[in-house]
């Protein structure tokens, strides 16, 4: 069975020099694992959010309002739980998914308001990036991004369906002809 059984892969080399194996690796503040998941990263994340969640707790022991709260909240722990949620949340662990949103529920209990959950967010974080990503046509990404033609966003039995009713129908005249001769009938059989 190849599911059991590990190959051995030859090591990347770039220029000469090969590119060392790890588990785990930090690129732009995101953990990346060699196994794919993205546990590591959202542990990472939920740790960081609850330390800043002292700062909120202490926030609220001095009286602050819930506006000044959650706005606290939004910029120094949800900024932490969104930071490029556009790649990894997608693939994310149902286990991880509800360890961040109990970070959420703690800071809305202790902000007093509601928040928006981290899965309310991700859509929108994603339309964002993908609107970024439209209007920059140098990045690389920008060609899978490219409007599509009306042929290919209809299902191809529509399309000959199309072609099919063009072949019967070349002009309007006849459709009109038809749409006539049974509104005519749908009016004499109302009469009878």
């Amino acid at each position: 069975d190849f599911r059991k059984k590990q190959t051995v892969h030859n090591p990347l080399t770039i220029n000469g020099s090969a590119v060392e194996s790890v588990k785990s690796t930090k690129f732009l503040g995101v953990h990346v694992t060699d196994d794919q998941t993205w546990s590591t990263n959202t542990i990472s994340l939920v740790k960081k959010a609850q330390q800043r969640l002292h700062f909120l707790r202490r926030l609220r022991r001095a009286d602050l309002p819930p506006s000044a709260l959650t706005t606290f909240y939004r910029g120094a722990i949800e900024s932490i739980l969104t930071s490029s949620l556009s790649v990894w949340y997608g693939s994310c662990s149902a286990a991880d998914q509800k360890a961040l949103q109990r970070v959420v529920r703690t800071a809305e209990k202790i902000t007093r308001s509601p928040q928006p959950a981290i899965q309310d967010l991700y859509p929108s974080h994603c339309r964002k990036r993908t609107t970024n990503i439209i209007k920059d046509t140098t990045h690389p990404a920008h060609k899978l991004f490219t409007p599509p033609s009306i042929r290919q966003l209809l299902p191809q039995h529509a399309v000959q369906n199309h072609q099919i009713q063009k072949q019967l129908f070349p002009s309007g005249h006849q459709t009109t002809q038809l749409t006539q001769e049974n509104s005519m009938n749908i009016t004499q059989t109302k009469i009878n």
